[in-house]
């Protein structure tokens, strides 16, 4: 499958450092607005680049664009994509309205064309490694999660220094203004709503507890710096997610069932270890055990992938998992309806500071198959 790379920022330098794992994709180009960014990238990964959007989507050689362009620009650069007969891949989220993730959908559909976003981490060991075990019934009938996506006090941080492995920096200002609830909710949400079905209802709040980010140009939006909501899914699984870029760092999910709990570190680490805690009876008293057991990975999870950060995660997986969908003429595990299931589900979240009422989902989305490695 030929791909080419739209946006040459930050996160891109950890798409093409895993891209060697996938052999199935050949990149042939990378543009962004930016030709200077284009052409670092350009040189750094001997690759060509394109001198403007129009340029790379007259080129038939491209079967898939994979967008990783500021969320402002998802809808507009996916929709011109679909539109000129590309297969999309796009970052997160799919956009930033439910509606203009619906035309995006849509507009696959009318012209038989697939789109995906990630995150893919659900393609991962670790969450195919908590599924299976709750495929075996392992903590007995889950009825509990409670997941947590906090990154510290980020604002407090040398974010201004941060950079990718070619010196691209950090966007702290989009990120500032897209806000912690639409980057990183999904990282959560694609497990539980794959494990349990689609969601049904949210009950959220958010706020931005920190207008001023200390950033050294004004934000033009003050998004959510802090979100909590309560997820009924289809299953009858209620989930608490927390995400914050105030508290203390955590990224921990617990999965409660009538026999035990399912728990993770970390939904950043591909090879996070999956643990086991029993309960037990002595005499009158019921509680968890003080040890935990370990849960062998399923497939074959790398210890490290080549670049630095605050993650461990094959950022191509997604996208391969979508060519070989395409190529395979099968359905793709990330769907485009899972894709603007997460969408709307995390929009519910980050509104809440505008809504402060239930939501009640719209969207749902086939059933996923597990990967063929993590099937009992």
């Amino acid at each position: 499958m030929r791909i080419a790379i739209v946006g040459c920022g930050f996160v891109a330098d950890y798409y093409l450092k895993t891209l060697p794992f996938h052999p199935n994709l050949e990149l042939v180009g990378v543009m962004d607005r930016d030709l200077a960014r284009a052409s670092i990238y350009s040189s750094h990964y001997s690759v060509p680049f394109y001198h403007s959007l129009e340029e790379l989507l007259e080129d038939d050689c491209v079967d898939l664009v994979v967008n990783l362009t500021n969320p402002s620009s998802h809808f507009s650069v996916s929709k011109a994509c679909l539109e000129s007969g590309k297969h999309v891949y796009s970052e997160k989220p799919l956009a930033m309205a439910l509606s203009e993730a619906q035309e995006l959908v849509n507009l696959a559909e009318q012209r038989g064309l697939l789109i995906t976003s990630a995150p893919c981490n659900l393609l991962g060991e670790t969450a195919q490694t908590l599924w299976k075990a709750l495929r075996e019934n392992v903590i007995g009938t889950a009825r509990l999660v409670y997941a947590e996506i906090d990154d510290g006090l980020l604002h407090r941080m040398a974010y201004k220094q941060w950079t990718n492995g070619i010196g691209i920096p950090w966007p702290y200002k989009d990120e500032f203004e897209v806000g912690c609830t639409l980057e990183h909710a999904g990282y959560y949400i694609s497990w539980l709503a794959a494990f349990f079905g689609p969601a049904q209802t949210v009950t959220a709040f958010s706020s931005c507890l920190i207008p001023d980010k200390q950033t050294d140009v004004p934000l033009a939006v003050n998004s959510p710096d802090f979100s909590v909501a309560c997820i009924k899914f289809a299953s009858g699984v209620v989930a608490r997610l927390t995400c914050s870029i105030i508290a203390p760092h955590n990224h921990e999910l617990q999965i409660i069932g009538d026999e035990g709990i399912l728990s993770t570190h970390d939904c950043w680490y591909y090879n996070s270890p999956v643990y086991i805690k029993r309960r037990i009876t002595i005499r009158r008293k019921t509680f968890e055990t003080p040890w935990k057991i370990k849960y062998p990975l399923v497939g074959k999870p790398k210890k490290r992938y080549p670049y630095k950060g605050a993650m461990q995660m094959d950022f191509c997986r997604g996208v391969a998992e979508l060519a070989s969908a395409i190529a395979e003429q099968r359905s793709c595990r990330l769907s485009a309806r899972f894709s603007l299931h997460i969408n709307e589900v995390v929009l519910a979240i980050h509104n809440a500071l505008e809504t402060g009422s239930p939501y009640k989902i719209t969207s749902s989305f086939d059933p996923i198959e597990p990967m063929s490695w993590a099937k009992s």
